[in-house]
């Protein structure tokens, strides 16, 4: 009897395993299809690119120009919705004089194909082959900046590129390590499809860096954001904020713009 049920339980662990092994895609990709909103609903005049990604999939964006000219924004966004959830950031941004060009990775929003780890790399390869070829926007004039997911997304970018700096909102230090702090009790260094080995990319950049993150994020750690923040090289700065990781943005409003205009400042722009 004993035996019969412990093979029982090794049977439904195997599967349990066995199923998060391969539906992992559906617990890291959260697109939508619906735009919900665009910068011309917020008083920002914008316009709508499409360009292609390395690989050649279609994408979708929206280039939204500053008034001041203190760089223009490659922005990569979170792993759910798309570029049309993500205003309130390109909002602020334009408010310290930041231009912003927000993509939406394949299979968000109206860009084509089907999310991947390779396809996210792919994705903000060739938004910055349109950044710079396309625009002729020099590589000195143009921040990286990942928010959550977009992290690793952009510091790999910043690892091959030399931007004028690299930004992570509210990122982690690696597939694994967030998956390990969330499921404690699943073998996830084993089982891992991904990888958005963040930390290991900030550890190679050549550019200055800013972190910034909430001490009450309950999705990425406050502790990785430290990690992220200690690997990164000189010159780096941290904002801390306040609120959750969905709300720290509009809780600590003030010091997240405060913060933003200070190490623009701090790189001379």
């Amino acid at each position: 009897m004993l035996s019969s049920a412990l093979r029982a339980i090794a049977i439904s662990i195997t599967g349990v395993l066995a199923l998060m092994f391969f539906l992992q895609s559906r617990l890291v990709y959260f697109p939508d299809g619906q735009i919900i909103a665009t910068p011309g609903d917020r008083g920002m005049a914008y316009e709508e690119v499409s360009f292609d990604a390395a690989d050649g999939v279609q994408l979708a964006a929206w280039y939204v120009p500053a008034e001041t000219n203190r760089g223009v924004v490659l922005f990569s966004h979170g792993n759910g919705g798309n570029i049309s959830y993500n205003l309130p950031f390109v909002e602020i941004l334009h408010r310290v004089g930041l231009s912003t060009f927000i993509y939406d990775y394949r299979g968000y929003g109206r860009s084509k194909g089907k999310p991947s780890e390779e396809g996210t790399y792919s994705d903000v390869a060739g938004a910055w082959r349109y950044l710079t070829e396309d625009r002729k926007i020099p590589a000195g004039q143009i921040l990286l900046y990942g928010q959550s997911l977009g992290g690793p997304i952009a510091a790999k970018l910043a690892r091959e590129k030399t931007p004028a700096a690299l930004i992570l909102d509210s990122s982690f230090t690696s597939f694994v390590d967030i998956g390990s702090h969330h499921y404690p009790f699943l073998p996830v260094r084993w089982h891992a499809r991904f990888e958005y080995n963040t930390i290991e990319h900030v550890r190679n950049v050549r550019c200055p860096v800013l972190v910034i993150h909430s001490a009450d994020d309950e999705i990425a750690p406050f502790s990785q954001g430290v990690a992220l923040f200690e690997a990164a090289p000189e010159p780096k700065s941290f904002v801390k904020l306040r609120g959750g990781h969905n709300e720290a943005l509009f809780i600590s409003a003030g010091q997240y713009r405060e913060g933003m205009d200070e190490f623009l400042k701090k790189i001379g722009r």
